[in-house]
C-alpha cells in the first residue's frame, strides 16, 4: 500500500463536467471500503441543471483558484490521499503532487502543463468553440451535443453520447481553457511544474487510444517530461477508449487499474517512462 495512505481517495473532475462524472467511481471505491471525496471546483457545487441555467460561477474561475481550493481540502485531511484526476483534473493532480501533496497521483487523459508542446488537430477542433473568440475568456461556453460526441464520446453510439451529454455536460470555464492553451507563452503561468522534482509522490498517466481531446501521444510526451526526476512516473494506455473513459462502458477496468497502481505504484502499473 502507498505510504501512510490506503483509505482516502480524492477525485478531481475536468472541464465541461462536475463531480457527477465520478458517480460510478465513488460508488465502486466506497463499496471497496475507501473514503472517497469528489469535491467540485469552487462554485460548481450545484446540480448540473442549475449550472446550465446559471453558469456564472464558472466565469470567475482560474487555475490558481482551483488548485488552491484542492490544496486546502487535501491539507485538511488526516493523512495524504491518493489523488485521481480526469482531463484538467489530471493537470491539477500534477500541480498538487509538485506542491508535495498526495501519496500517489493518477492523471487520466490529462490536459498538459507548461513544457508539453504537442497540439494535435483533434484537440484544436475540440477547443475551437471556446478559443476562437478571445471575448469568451470570461464566459462559460457549452458544447453542442454533436461537439460533445466528437470530444468525449467518439467511440460510443449517438444515443449513448446524448444520454451522457444530458446527464453530465455543463459549460466550460473558458478562462481555465485559455490558461491551458497559452501556458507555453505565459511567463507567469500557474500551469508550471518542476519536472525534475525528486520528492513528489509517484505519478501514473493513463491515456485512451481513441481520445480526441488529449490523444495518447500528448500523454506520452507529458510523462516523458518527468524523466529528469527520480520519482516514479508511469504510463498506461487503454486502446479504443475515448476521452469519456471514466464513464463509457468498461470504465470499471480503468477505475480498478488506477486504484491498484495508486496502492502499489512500484509493483502494479505501466512501465517507467
Amino acid at each position: 500500500m502507498t505510504d501512510a495512505t490506503s483509505d482516502t481517495i480524492v477525485l478531481i473532475h475536468g472541464l465541461w463536467m462536475t463531480p457527477r462524472s465520478w458517480e460510478h467511481w465513488v460508488e465502486r471505491y466506497t463499496e471497496a471500503g475507501y473514503r472517497v471525496i469528489a469535491p467540485a471546483w469552487p462554485g460548481l457545487e450545484g446540480e448540473v441543471d442549475a449550472l446550465r441555467t446559471d453558469p456564472s460561477p464558472l466565469t470567475r474561475l482560474d487555475v490558481a483558484m482551483i488548485v488552491d481550493h484542492y490544496e486546502r481540502i487535501i491539507r485538511d485531511l488526516d493523512r495524504p490521499p491518493m489523488i485521481i484526476g480526469h482531463s484538467f483534473g489530471g493537470t491539477f493532480v500534477q500541480l498538487l503532487l509538485d506542491r508535495g501533496l498526495g501519496a500517489a497521483g493518477v492523471a487520466i487523459a490529462s490536459s498538459t502543463v507548461r513544457g508539453v508542446r504537442r497540439l494535435p488537430l483533434s484537440t484544436l477542433r475540440v477547443t475551437a468553440p471556446v478559443l476562437r473568440n478571445p471575448a469568451n475568456r470570461r464566459k462559460a461556453v457549452p458544447l453542442t451535443p454533436d461537439q460533445f460526441r466528437y470530444a468525449f464520446c467518439n467511440t460510443m453510439p449517438k444515443a449513448e453520447s446524448r444520454a451522457a451529454y444530458d446527464r453530465y455536460h455543463v459549460p466550460a470555464a473558458a478562462n481555465v481553457l485559455f490558461q491551458g492553451a497559452f501556458a507555453n507563452l505565459a511567463r507567469r503561468t500557474p500551469l508550471r511544474v518542476d519536472f525534475a522534482n525528486h520528492n513528489r509522490a509517484p505519478l501514473l498517466f493513463m491515456a485512451g487510444g481513441e481520445d480526441h481531446v488529449i490523444p495518447a501521444a500528448v500523454n506520452r510526451e507529458n510523462a516523458r517530461r518527468y524523466r529528469r526526476s527520480s520519482a516514479l512516473t508511469a504510463y498506461r494506455e487503454f486502446p479504443g477508449r475515448s476521452h469519456f473513459t471514466v464513464g463509457q462502458p468498461g470504465w470499471e477496468e480503468v477505475a480498478d487499474y488506477a486504484l491498484a497502481w495508486a496502492l502499489n505504484p512500484t509493483v502494479v502499473g505501466g512501465a517507467r517512462t
